[in-house]
């Protein structure tokens, strides 16, 4: 254990973050996949939803252990290599794309033989927050020329957001707000910042136009739903997404202060998306205000270690890609939060590491494994230098030695000399 823990490079603070939470995951996943068990097999028997989310926090961590030992710079490259591959995995799963876990969107591609569904906008963001960095750090020394920025930065930028919008308006405005805020960290004018939201609006506008025009386009088919749901979140009209925010706020209500206990929840037989959208909700109903805060102060803490981070990274690029993986994280956890006591639309944004999923844990511990292996660098260089200095005082004492001890042998020769061949003494005389 301690070889392994000697293993891992990086900002310790921010591995020790990752771990409670996803170890604090268990429980409440434990307990809110009963729903899907009474539907999957009617027994109710969570323990197979444990093992499943089990293997998918090792295989995160497995993630972040690989990642954190690869270079961050390598990744400046390969962003603009994966965006082109980003683009074609969405353009794959906007046609034939798949319907899990009781959501009504086609977010998901089927991996061949493997049997593992893989949603395709997680990966999209962390190649899109990457590109965006690499772009704004090689033009960092430079007057940033709009018309090119336009070519170069924004177009790939609205064309992969337009691949993900079809099936999924929340993720796109997340990334969307994201890019904005990378952007103007970068030091992008703030007057080209403008032009390109008044674009992206006129950009959904149109998009919203035409999905008027042809109601009955699969590529369309989501647009009512948004629509319903912020007329829904606006007005007191009943519906589906009403009923999960209406058992979410009696779940939380139920939690008082120290909550019912850990496996206790009663709403989580009756929450659709109790394990993923909702979880937050089940905590707070099991463990209590004390624990829903417990959660979002590890969170806040968190984001402070990547401020920490991004600050103390030697490159701009490293500051940029803390701020552009990290954040985006933070903030979707806040929207999950904030759908669960209303103050938010019903979104579809997971809890990061603690709501069951497996390619939303896998892309949030690729992410961290980048992060972390930022703050490795810094570690890195003064390791080196330790270890130099340690390496050239160790060959200075050698080379120290080897004199002294040629010294003492030149001086017992000539007196050994003397003393063995005592003719050549008086020769010499």
């Amino acid at each position: 254990m301690k070889q392994l823990i000697g293993n891992l490079k990086g900002d310790r603070v921010i591995w020790s973050f990752v771990a409670l939470l996803a170890l604090f995951s268990f429980m409440p996943v434990f307990s809110a996949s009963s729903n899907l068990a009474y539907l999957g097999h009617g027994t109710g028997n969570t323990l197979g939803y444990l093992v499943k989310h089990l293997a998918h926090i090792c295989i995160g961590f497995g993630i972040i252990f690989v990642v954190h030992k690869v270079p961050y710079h390598y990744f400046r490259a390969l962003s603009k290599i994966g965006l082109p591959v980003v683009w074609i995995l969405l353009l794959y799963t906007l046609v034939k794309g798949t319907v899990i876990a009781g959501a009504n969107a086609s977010r998901w591609i089927q991996i061949p033989f493997v049997g593992i569904t893989f949603q395709t906008s997680t990966l999209a963001s962390l190649v899109l927050f990457i590109f965006v960095a690499r772009y704004l750090s090689k033009t960092r020394e430079e007057p940033i020329d709009f018309k090119e920025s336009l070519k170069e930065l924004w177009a790939p930028v609205f064309f992969t957001l337009g691949l993900i919008l079809p099936a999924n308006f929340s993720t796109t405005a997340l990334i969307f707000s994201m890019v904005l805020m990378l952007v103007f960290i970068g030091k992008y004018p703030i007057k080209y910042i403008a032009f390109i939201v008044g674009s992206g609006i006129v950009f959904l506008a149109f998009f919203v136009l035409i999905s008027k025009a042809f109601p009955e386009s699969r590529f369309f088919s989501r647009v009512s739903t948004w629509s319903s749901r912020i007329e829904n979140f606006t007005t007191d009209k009943p519906d589906e997404d009403d009923y999960q925010i209406e058992k979410a706020k009696i779940a939380i209500a139920s939690g008082r202060i120290y909550g019912l206990g850990p496996g206790k929840s009663v709403q989580k037989n009756f929450l659709p998306q109790s394990s993923s959208d909702f979880i937050y909700a089940i905590i707070v109903e099991e463990y209590g205000l004390l624990g829903g805060l417990g959660v979002l102060t590890l969170y806040l803490l968190l984001l402070f270690r990547f401020v920490i981070a991004s600050h103390k990274a030697n490159t701009l690029f490293g500051k940029l890609v803390v701020i552009g993986l990290g954040f985006p994280m933070i903030f979707q956890a806040m929207i999950n939060m904030a759908v669960a006591v209303e103050l938010l639309p019903v979104t579809g944004q997971t809890l990061p590491l603690i709501s069951s999923g497996g390619s939303s844990i896998w892309m949030t511990c690729f992410a961290l494994g980048i992060i972390i292996s930022v703050t490795k660098k810094d570690e890195e260089i003064e390791e080196e230098l330790k270890v130099a200095a340690k390496r050239e005082e160790a060959l200075q004492k050698l080379i120290d030695d080897e004199l002294a001890s040629e010294e003492v042998l030149n001086s017992d020769y000539s007196i050994e000399d003397k003393a063995a061949n005592p003719m050549d003494a008086v020769l010499n005389k």
